[in-house]
């Protein structure tokens, strides 16, 4: 498991604490998991999650890593080969914070959330 670390900027922060679409009011607002853009720090929620932000964001810059924004997870994922992949430290925040639901954020998650997941 190796990656270009080019493609990786350690230094980009997160662009939240939760998917930045999501948050901006981009239906439907919530997510399953994060997923943070290796190169630029963009947080997205998960292919898992009802509008994908995450993937969404990879097609629209050509960023093709990501890192698990969830708590205790370390691995990056690259969509080029659909592979986990090494990547360096990136600077903190690390995660989503401890205290944010998953699914989240709080108060905007439906009730039959599992029924609206891919």
């Amino acid at each position: 498991m190796q990656t270009n670390t080019d493609e990786i900027d350690p230094t980009a922060t997160p662009s939240g604490a939760g998917c930045r679409e999501c948050l901006a009011g981009d239906d439907p607002g919530w997510w399953l998991h994060l997923r943070r853009c290796a190169t630029c720090g963009h947080v997205g929620c998960c292919d898992s999650s009802p509008a994908q932000h995450a993937t969404a964001h990879y097609r629209a810059t050509g960023h093709p890593l990501v890192r698990s924004f969830e708590p205790g997870e370390s691995w990056f994922w690259d969509y080029r080969s659909e592979t986990y992949v090494l990547g360096p430290q990136l600077s903190p925040p690390e995660s989503r914070p401890a205290d944010q639901p998953s699914p989240g954020p709080a108060g905007a998650v439906p009730a039959d959330w599992q029924r609206l997941l891919h």
